[in-house]
């Protein structure tokens, strides 16, 4: 057995361990044939002799987890003393001499095992290159998927995962990124990608040396597979121009990188690291006339001319959707003539507000909003200095305007309150009950015992924050009327 083992490893390339683990495995697999249906068998091997022990094994269990007789004990059985639940009760058994037939699944077993392990140590050699880009033939197509050889490996290269109109034929050889490893019946699996950002950002990495060297650097791209994608560069070098780099002379590496993907056009953006500024070079080769940034809600409104307005947009929005991909922010394209409007409408709305809440005439409103107030909140709760840089108003004037805003906010909350409705009186004084928990039920609509009968434990334990016993009991309290009509 010893000669055999370490033939078995030094052949397949694996530890000695594991083909021992997996000749345990074999050997307990064809023991359990001579046991009842569920029986667990252990057998451990002695890697200096070769022999072995064989053990029956009972997990400790509670009562009402019992589920397997053969396998499982009870904690309560004289056998499981001093144990504790999750332990495991072994009991020596007779070491069967297999026949043919066991030694047969023994080696199913043995062979099965080792390809695994064989399989996997493979996968932690790629992986521990920590290679994104691969290169691998067409071995063959399985449902529109293609199964990619990459040295001894196999990776699948998804449908939709492949480039759109890409003519891909067994015995191809492509490049594709790295997307996932996911986990299946036969083990891990490397899945692939064509269509991934990451892509094209490796393809740049191969093409131009001075993103390896660190002279350049790639923050971001987007793509819209086969027919058109943006990068991002920065020039960590001043003295590089990381826009021309990428293109490389007459084009040939950013050509290099198209024919990889099929044709698709590649537009190479300047990064900056003011938002806007990087923004206006994604909508390249668009000119932008404005933006008005909204840091809160991390978008941008985009005014340009009415020539400009549907290069822009791109094709189906092509353009607009992979600037705001690889910016990451929401970018709302308008014209000069849109965006004036839009302007006079928030100015209008904040304007009105103003009037009707602080109590100021259209002047005063006026004022404030060209000063950049937006809401009632910036100007109760904005530092005093802040209000008397604007040398405006004096600042009896301020605080008078500090004031009613405050007034103006607490108004607002006193009246949204008021919309709850009060718990009734049946509600009140059920016992069990408290204050906080019927006005907490009374703001989710449940105002009465009869509405409270009505709930199942599950719908209650939904609005208030109880145990599930005391949620049954309120319940049964609720309904106590029911039983004694």
């Amino acid at each position: 057995m010893l000669i055999l083992v370490d033939a078995l490893a030094h052949e397949k390339n694996v530890s000695k361990e594991i083909v021992f683990n997996a000749l345990e495995l074999a050997l307990a697999s064809a023991t359990k044939k001579k046991y009842p249906h569920g029986t667990d068998i252990r057998v451990k091997i002695d890697p200096e002799s070769g022999a072995y022990e064989s053990f029956r094994c009972w997990t400790v269990v509670e009562e009402e987890n019992l589920e397997n007789e053969e396998a499982e004990i009870l904690l309560i059985d004289d056998r499981a003393k001093d144990k504790q639940i999750g332990d495991v009760i072994e009991e020596s058994i007779p070491s069967e001499e297999f026949g043919r037939i066991g030694a047969q699944a023994a080696k199913q077993v043995i062979l099965q095992k080792v390809r695994e392990a064989e399989r996997e140590q493979v996968l932690n050699e790629f992986l521990a290159r920590d290679e994104k880009l691969v290169m691998g033939q067409i071995r063959r197509m399985e449902r529109g998927n293609a199964i990619i050889e990459i040295g001894k490996l196999e990776a699948i290269l998804p449908r939709d995962q492949m480039i759109p109109k890409e003519n891909l034929r067994v015995g191809d050889r492509i490049r594709a990124a790295l997307l996932k490893i996911e986990t299946s019946m036969r083990g891990p699996q490397l899945i692939l990608s064509r269509t991934s950002p990451e892509f094209i950002i490796k393809l740049f990495e191969i093409e131009v040396p001075e993103i390896e060297e660190g002279l350049l650097e790639i923050m971001s791209a987007s793509r819209d597979p086969g027919s058109r994608s943006k990068i991002a560069v920065k020039a960590n070098d001043q003295r590089l121009d990381p826009v021309g780099t990428c293109v490389g002379m007459r084009g040939s590496r950013v050509q290099a990188v198209t024919t990889e993907l099929s044709g698709e056009r590649v537009d190479i953006v300047l990064w900056s690291i003011e938002p806007a500024q990087f923004v206006i070079n994604s909508m390249a080769p668009a000119e932008v006339s404005s933006i008005v940034v909204d840091e809160e809600k991390r978008s941008m409104d985009i005014v340009v001319d009415e020539d400009q307005l549907a290069l822009a947009i791109g094709r189906n929005g092509q353009n607009i959707r992979l600037a705001s991909q690889l910016t990451g922010w929401e970018l709302n394209i308008m014209t000069e003539e849109e965006s004036e409007k839009k302007h006079e409408e928030e100015y209008s709305t904040v304007s009105q507000l103003f009037i009707e809440k602080l109590d100021v005439d259209e002047e005063v409103a006026d004022i404030l909003v060209k000063e950049g107030f937006t809401s009632l909140e910036e100007i109760a709760y904005v530092p005093t200095e802040e209000l008397n840089q604007m040398d405006i108003f004096d600042e009896d004037t301020i605080e008078e305007l500090r004031s009613r805003a405050k007034a103006a906010i607490l108004t607002a909350a006193i009246a949204n309150e008021e919309k709850v409705p009060e718990a009734q009186e049946d509600l009140l004084t059920m016992e069990g009950m408290d204050q906080n928990t019927a006005n907490l039920l009374a703001s989710k609509g449940i105002v009465s015992m009869e509405d409270l009968a009505e709930l199942a434990v599950d719908e209650l334990l939904d609005i208030i924050k109880i145990d599930e016993e005391k949620a049954k009991e309120l319940i049964m309290t609720a309904r106590a009327p029911w039983f004694t009509e």
